[in-house]
């Protein structure tokens, strides 16, 4: 794992709303805007780019904590802009903040970790599940 960020390091991505962005379930759509597992979704990705640069070739990283706090709505071809910073680097753990906005106005924000382990380790942990 390369040691490259530190605390108050930003990241961005955006992330223009699509149709199958809005909240729907099994029963159909509920609302047509910018559904909370969706915006989960792209902050865990916001986050991931720390990882994406950290991580060495036999290393993957992997979610392990989010928290969403849904603050407003967007709408299906409303541009969302999301921000993550590091919070803090605990050995393999990253740990970020993020927020999501749509111009001005903060739709979400919250939290979001996910920890760096070697390839071979994830298969392993992977392959004891159901057994």
């Amino acid at each position: 794992m390369k040691n490259l960020f530190a605390e108050g390091d930003l990241k961005t991505f955006t992330r223009k709303v699509r149709p199958e962005d809005t909240a729907a379930f099994d029963s159909g759509e509920v609302h047509p805007v910018y559904a909370t597992f969706c915006i989960a979704r792209d902050a865990e990705w916001v986050c991931r780019l720390f990882v994406l640069d950290m991580k060495d070739i036999d290393e993957e990283g992997i979610g392990t904590f989010i928290s969403v706090n849904h603050l407003s709505s967007a709408l299906v071809s409303e541009e969302v802009t999301f921000e993550a910073r590091i919070k803090q680097i605990q050995k393999n753990e990253i740990i970020c903040t993020y927020k999501a906005a749509c111009g001005q106005r903060i739709i979400a924000e919250g939290e979001n970790k996910q920890k760096i382990l070697k390839k071979e380790r994830l298969e392993m942990l992977f392959s004891q599940i159901n057994t």
